[in-house]
């Protein structure tokens, strides 16, 4: 397969992503970098990054011009289908009947608004099934900028199996954010239905005219000077739920500019919002096997949370 590989320069510190290899001959334009950046096709540094992200001298950056016509399985596998793109995800088991996904940032899981094409349901395209056509055997979803764990059915029958699973709250789904701020509770419940918020329909919140039941509950892992690390865990899978809690508590996500965490993931060097999938645990709907997977945080969360562990107080004076 054509690869280009890059090495960002010097005169490239700050620059971003997309704009970087729209500079390239072999690429010519931002809007053709974006597309390869969104179905996965560039790595820096050996991990996917978004469109935004903003280079330092030295790294290394690998495009895949061209998607193969048929992905395999493994880290960085694609699967053409129709919309022929390569996206990268991990796969941490598979047999007949299931596929579990580690999916890393920066990739959609369906095909919806705003996203046509590169997305995991596409990339799985012949080895997944069940559910609705645009997006077969997918039972649940991360968003965009979400990492993590999840599972794909590839029947009609475990798809319909899962997500009654899902439904009765017997798929465990467990995730790890860092939040601004520490909840005054060590761990606790949040019980509040969200729903699409009247000011703004493009937010998820507590202030909805249709909101659904939504439970999650919180325990914090680490408390730190300026944040907090939680472990969460989903009673019931809404859309933004986890982020639209948090915020509804005034503990927004850091880093999630969209509900209230811009100002620490700028001081934390994020990139995205620091939410990532980490545990998936659900019996096997054929062989009744008792599956559990856990996922470890990436690399730039890796790095924020070292960053938020170096903090000092809020106005905490400086030794000299």
């Amino acid at each position: 397969m054509p690869r280009l590989e890059l090495s960002a320069g010097a005169e490239d510190a700050g620059a971003r992503l997309d704009v970087y290899l729209a500079a390239s001959p072999e690429i010519g334009t931002r809007a053709a970098a974006q597309r390869l950046i969104e179905a996965g096709r560039v790595q820096v540094g050996g991990r996917a990054r978004l469109k935004r992200h903003r280079l330092t001298p030295g790294e290394r950056v690998v495009v895949e011009l061209h998607a193969p016509a048929e992905g395999g399985t493994g880290e960085a596998a694609g699967a053409a289908g129709a919309a022929g793109a390569s996206v990268l995800h991990t796969v941490v088991f598979e047999d007949d009947h299931l596929i579990v996904v580690d999916k890393p940032a920066g990739v959609v899981v369906h095909p919806g608004h705003g996203q046509a094409h590169g997305t995991l349901a596409q990339a799985l395209a012949g080895r997944a099934a069940g559910g609705p056509p645009d997006r077969p055997g997918i039972v649940h979803r991360l968003d965009r900028d979400t990492s993590g764990l999840l599972v794909v059915a590839r029947s009609e029958a475990v798809h319909a199996a899962l997500s009654e699973a899902l439904r009765r709250r017997e798929l465990r789904r467990e995730y790890v954010a860092l939040v601004e701020d520490i909840p005054d509770a060590r761990s606790g419940t949040i019980d509040a239905p969200v729903g699409r918020d009247r000011a703004d329909r493009t937010l998820i919140s507590t202030t909805s005219d249709r909101p659904r039941s939504a439970r999650t509950h919180f325990e914090i892992r680490e408390a730190l000077a300026r944040t907090a690390l939680l472990a969460l865990r989903l009673e019931t899978g809404r859309t933004h739920q986890i982020r639209a809690h948090l915020a509804a508590i005034e503990h927004p996500v850091c880093g999630d500019a969209r509900y209230g965490g811009r100002s620490s993931g700028a001081r934390l060097g994020l990139e995205r919002q620091f939410l990532h999938s980490s545990r998936l645990g659900f019996v096997h709907p054929l062989t009744g096997e008792e599956l559990d997977f856990e996922s470890a945080l990436p690399g730039d969360l890796e790095a924020a949370l070292e960053r938020a562990r170096a903090e000092s107080p809020p106005g905490a004076r400086r030794e000299d």
